[in-house]
């Protein structure tokens, strides 16, 4: 049930659960610890509250959160952006979203003088934005093609674009973010912020966002960082202060706030990238209450507020600490109003299993089993993974097998499917299945690092002619896979 994260071509990241960025259920073969065996405690960590009801003014929070613009909080890049309505374990990656290839840019917030509010907005212009000494070349190679290198005769390798040449495209995001073509986004990125009018501070900031994001997702994580911290020297020059109060609150897209608190975790220190979420959290909650008289505004924030919970969730599991985390979720598992959301239930539900929690799963699972509002999907897989928790991996076949007689294409289902029945001594199955479904969506499976790693195991356990299918699934795999795969999950070594 863990994902995991590589970094650039300078190192590894440490491992991470993606509720900040995946949020079905997947699981993969090896586990480095009895899934009964509670963690080891790591201390206490104050939960912050995730403020669903509305929360009662604080006079000197407010203030504080006023006084400054704090450094703030990020998505994983797998999917930098969160959903509020649901958190869950690694599973399957899903296309990218085209509609949201730039973000918006936050608009203020609506009021009866709103002509007054414009008359009063700082006029912009910011240079040092724009400048090409802001950026770093991207390296011309990446880990997939140094593995092609060492494993596949130059013949047999399949041709593959390391330039960032966006021309081909037209121009166009939507074809280059539909192949995973990240190099190629964060090179247009940056050819058009150059370009830009200097004027023009929400579309900069817009395309600033993207090539960060674009960085992140092909896991350059030290040019990311860098590039981040230029961005922000900029921004955090601005005077007056008034000004840059303004730009902050007004202008600056929350994502890339949010992005500038993950470089706390790519350097190495995830206790001050938990302090720096919780920070943005706190000021989330005192511009909500500022804004407690715009249902709109207050809304935004209020939102924003809840994904960074999910962030701070995230990290919360991927330190270990499972109880924190599944207390930090509970209380998002009633929606205002009343509303039960069965997502974010089951998520919470397999963050105890991950802890080997199994009687407080066992509750959260049954409250989405009796919930008419939840997807039967959901109840399936639900169903599916708590056998497997009891270790009833028949019962988990046929929950699983329904799951895919009515969908043939839920891969989440069928990578977990191949992990029950490897678990029943059906090693061949578990390969066919994984390998027809590789042949059925080639351009899905080979994002799916999960999917991969499992298949790759299984090549090992079959038989000692697995390094010769292994290199066959890496030359399929470089067909597809376009940039920021993490190779490991090929489980064939560098070095």
């Amino acid at each position: 049930m863990d994902s995991q994260q590589l970094s650039d071509t300078q190192g590894a990241e440490p491992r991470t659960a993606a509720l900040d960025s995946q949020l079905t259920a997947s699981m993969e073969l090896p586990r480095t610890e009895p899934l009964f065996s509670p963690p080891a405690p790591v201390g206490e960590l104050d939960v912050p509250d995730p403020f669903l009801k509305e929360p009662v003014d604080s006079e000197e929070e407010s203030l504080s959160a006023e006084e400054g613009i704090s450094p703030s909080a990020t998505p994983a890049v797998e999917e930098v952006t969160l959903a509020a309505t649901e958190p869950a374990t690694p599973s399957l990656p899903r296309s990218p979203n085209i509609n949201k290839s730039v973000p918006p840019t936050p608009l203020p917030p609506a009021s009866d003088d709103d002509d007054e509010d414009e008359d009063e907005a700082p006029e912009f212009y910011m240079p040092g934005l724009t400048l090409p000494t802001m950026f770093l070349p991207i390296p011309n190679t990446d880990p997939l093609s140094t593995l092609l290198t060492k494993y596949v005769p130059a013949e047999k390798r399949p041709p593959r674009d390391l330039t960032g040449d966006y021309s081909r495209a037209g121009g166009e995001l939507h074809p280059l973010i539909m192949t995973n073509s990240w190099r190629a986004v964060a090179r247009q990125a940056r050819d058009r912020i150059v370009e830009a009018d200097p004027e023009e501070v929400p579309y900069i900031l817009s395309l600033w966002y993207l090539r960060l994001s674009s960085l992140a997702r092909m896991r350059l994580f030290n040019q990311t960082s860098a590039e981040c911290t230029n961005l922000f020297a900029v921004l955090h020059a601005v005077e007056p202060r008034e000004t840059r109060t303004y730009l902050f609150d007004r202008v600056l897209p929350f994502e890339l706030e949010v992005l500038y608190a993950k470089l706390k975790y790519w350097a190495g220190d995830h206790v001050g990238y938990l302090d720096a979420l919780t920070a943005l959290l706190r000021r989330c909650k005192a511009k909500a209450r500022a804004a407690k008289h715009d249902q709109a505004a207050a809304g935004m924030w209020v939102e924003r507020g809840t994904r960074v919970v999910l962030i701070i969730a995230s990290q919360l599991v991927e330190m270990r600490d499972y109880t924190a985390a599944a207390r930090l979720l509970e209380p998002l598992c009633m929606q205002p109003g009343g509303v039960s959301c069965p997502a974010l239930r089951s998520a919470v539900a397999r963050i105890y299993l991950q802890g080997g929690y199994v009687a407080m799963a066992a509750k959260h699972l049954a409250a989405v089993a009796e919930d008419p509002t939840a997807d039967p999907v959901q109840k399936g897989m639900n169903a599916a993974l708590f056998a497997s928790a009891e270790g009833d991996w028949s019962r988990a076949t046929v929950e699983l097998q329904r799951i895919i007689a009515a969908d043939p294409e839920n891969f989440v289902a069928v990578n977990n499917l191949a992990v029950a029945l490897l678990n029943q001594g059906r090693l061949q199955e578990a390969i066919k299945l994984l390998e027809d479904a590789l042949r059925t969506s080639p351009a899905t499976i080979v994002t799916a690092e999960p999917f991969l790693f499992n298949l790759s195991t299984l090549y090992e356990l079959r038989s000692a002619a697995g390094a010769d299918k292994k290199r066959e699934l890496l030359v399929e795999v470089a067909k597809w896979a376009g940039d920021g795969l993490r190779t490991t999950c090929l489980k064939l070594p560098t070095t």
